[in-house]
């Protein structure tokens, strides 16, 4: 008995002191404080992945084209045409486009802007006859002049007016020397003021060539000294693009509507069908063109050049050999011949 008592005081007092412990509360330990000290080795990081950013190209702020009427390819040298040659030199050219039938001023030029054949844009007549209306399809002065932009018209036949309607242009002018008026200016000189100005499709039209072709001949000394003339005269207006730090942005196409033969043209024969197709300027490619251009082309590169649709119905298509880019490998075939 007397065991057991001790046994149960001591069971006690063991019990007591874990009691006591249990009652006093733990001490914090004191926050642990790290202290970053410059390293002479930086830290890895991660590697950016390489990109390829392309340079951009230039970009084309206006198109001027300029044809010279009934120039064939082979009158190019033989006139000196000095200007027109520099600028084969600068850009893509060929001396084998094509132009439509009836190889004449008013139809030719209706497909070089309506960008398609005749039997589209139903203009086969060759004279200014109002009461037959305008070219029908929607021509590059249609799509550029809805874009906002600022056309010009200057030509040396009136009946070019028929190309497009007069809504479309925000300046047209002419001077025909077939009507025997007594003009106070001329082609050249208007052609320089709307230069002067900002625009951002314009076409100048020189006539003077086709008219001393067929009251002299085609190739004829008569005929090349007007070329040689027109040429200079192209000349001034590239100028004044210059004096006025518009020329680098700007795309210069020169062609013709068509060729001549004896005092005559709009046949099939090679003489009237063939003649020269140049652009120069932001984004081309300078060099001989393997592509078969045909005149309707021209719209079509216009409109690619400016960023413009396509209308789907035109048979041209842009001469994209002339932009560097691959040729493609189905292309329109003209007209049919």
């Amino acid at each position: 008995m007397i065991r057991q008592i001790s046994f149960l005081t001591l069971l006690a007092i063991l019990l007591q002191s874990c009691g006591s412990y249990a009652s006093v509360p733990p001490v914090a330990a004191p926050p642990l404080t790290v202290t970053l000290t410059p390293s002479s080795t930086p830290a890895p990081t991660e590697t950016p992945i390489p990109t390829v950013t392309p340079t951009p190209l230039p970009n084309v702020d206006r198109v001027l084209i300029v044809t010279f009427d009934g120039l064939r390819p082979d009158a190019i040298a033989a006139a000196n045409m000095v200007n027109v040659m520099s600028l084969m030199q600068s850009g893509a050219y060929t001396l084998n486009a094509r132009t439509i039938i009836p190889s004449l001023t008013l139809p030719a030029h209706a497909s070089m802007f309506v960008g398609t054949c005749p039997a589209k844009h139903i203009v086969r007549w060759n004279e200014y006859v109002p009461e037959n209306g305008f070219a029908l399809g929607t021509d590059i002065f249609d799509l550029a002049h809805a874009a906002g932009m600022r056309t010009v018209m200057v030509v040396g036949k009136e009946k070019l007016r028929q190309v497009t309607e007069p809504a479309s242009t925000d300046f047209f002018a002419f001077v025909d020397k077939t009507d025997k008026i007594k003009d106070e200016t001329s082609v050249l000189r208007l052609a320089l003021e709307q230069a002067s100005e900002d625009f951002d499709l314009m076409f100048v039209h020189f006539a003077e060539g086709d008219l001393e072709g067929h009251a002299n001949g085609w190739m004829s000394r008569e005929q090349l000294e007007v070329y040689g003339r027109e040429d200079k005269g192209f000349g001034q207006l590239l100028q004044v693009l210059k004096d006025n730090g518009r020329y680098e942005g700007t795309m210069v196409i020169v062609t013709s509507d068509h060729g001549g033969h004896e005092t005559t043209h709009g046949t099939d024969l090679p003489e009237d069908m063939t003649v020269p197709w140049i652009i120069s300027g932001p984004r081309i490619l300078p060099g001989e063109l393997s592509t078969q251009v045909h005149i309707m082309d021209t719209a079509a590169t216009i409109a690619f050049a400016l960023g413009l649709p396509l209308p789907p119905e035109w048979d041209g298509v842009p001469v994209y050999e002339a932009f560097g880019m691959p040729v493609d490998e189905f292309r329109k075939s003209g007209c049919g011949y």
